[in-house]
């Protein structure tokens, strides 16, 4: 018996918008979803993916995508500050969404997203991929073996000599509203860490502003604490004549791992310099394969909405800080 295909839709047709056309097309892929329309405002884009792809149907706004169009999965990849629309109207008619980062613009935006998601009992993923790349799970498991004993701090840097990074320019990654590289990438390492060290429960912000009032942060000087204690700091800075990095330093009473701009291991033991570690690759899956294992029914390691606001309430701490003190956060 055949089994009829997923069908799906893409919102926006940005950087990720365009990956996510050519991954559908791949063989794991095709034989188990129908790429049926796509929906983008911009007329130009639009137009020059329908020259591509004239297949497919075409819509310029989400509403009308989703009263014409029988979905079963919603791939929303429009900058943030639209999230939250589009993802509640594809949950109202109880379609699956697999949403980009950041989750939400706002916290109220993120929780009411989870709420809903929970209410209609559909597949609610958030393209959350750091954890399932080989050098992450790499580290995950030098640290369940107690590698480097206790943990005693964590170092995140965020460094970019410009921001927006040369292949990024759009009219929203450098806002104040929706971009920044805390809210654009500090996104992904504030995940890593509740996922692998536990909750962050307090918070210390202190950001370096554009003088530029529209646009978003230059520097952030930032202090965390996860729920056992272990204190995380957060040096970042754009705008410097230098080498980009982000990185990952995790220190241990017996020696130190550190994840070296996204994808290099390093290691070593108290007193000695770090090496570079052998990354075990294992099988390498996108997040869409998990987005799909869920919708079949299966168990799958996909991260969900709630995953995506525990961060957000993170991210909002560090992007609007209340005052120069710890801010708890526990109880947002």
């Amino acid at each position: 018996m055949t089994v009829p295909k997923i069908k799906m839709a893409i919102v926006g047709l940005g950087h990720m918008g365009h990956y996510m056309i050519r991954l559908v097309q791949n063989v794991e892929y095709n034989q188990h979803i129908a790429l049926i329309a796509i929906c983008e405002s911009n007329e130009q884009s639009r137009r020059e993916c329908q020259e591509q792809y004239p297949e497919l149907e075409y819509f310029a706004d989400y509403e009308t995508l989703l009263a014409e169009s029988d979905l079963d999965l919603l791939y929303v990849a429009v900058p943030p500050a639209y999230h939250h629309d589009v993802v509640m109207a594809a949950l109202e008619k109880r379609i699956h969404v697999f949403c980009e980062k950041p989750l939400a613009n706002s916290l109220e935006e993120a929780k009411r997203m989870l709420d809903k998601a929970k209410e209609v009992n559909v597949v609610h993923a958030i393209h959350f991929s750091l954890p399932h790349e080989p050098t992450m799970r790499t580290l995950k498991q030098k640290l369940d073996n107690d590698q480097i004993g206790v943990i005693r701090k964590i170092e995140l840097v965020w460094r970019f000599p410009s921001w927006p990074r040369s292949w990024q320019h759009n009219s929203w990654i450098s806002s104040r509203k929706q971009g920044g590289f805390v809210l654009e990438v500090g996104v992904h390492w504030i995940h890593v860490i509740q996922k692998l060290f536990g909750k962050v429960t307090h918070v210390q912000s202190e950001l370096e502003l554009s003088e530029q009032a529209d646009c978003c942060e230059i520097g952030v000087e930032a202090k965390l604490r996860l729920a056992d204690g272990t204190p995380v700091s957060i040096n970042g800075m754009a705008g410097f004549a230098g080498e980009e990095r982000v990185s990952m330093i995790v220190h241990g009473t017996s020696g130190t791992l550190a994840i070296e701009n996204w994808a290099q291991l390093l290691e070593g033991e108290i007193g000695q310099p770090l090496q570079v570690s052998v990354i075990n690759e294992g099988t390498d899956h996108a997040v869409f394969h998990y987005v799909l294992q869920a919708i079949k029914g299966n168990m799958s390691p996909l991260f969900d909405f709630q995953d995506g606001y525990d961060a957000q309430v993170v991210l909002e701490a560090l992007r609007h800080p209340a005052s120069a003190d710890w801010v708890d956060i526990r109880e947002a």
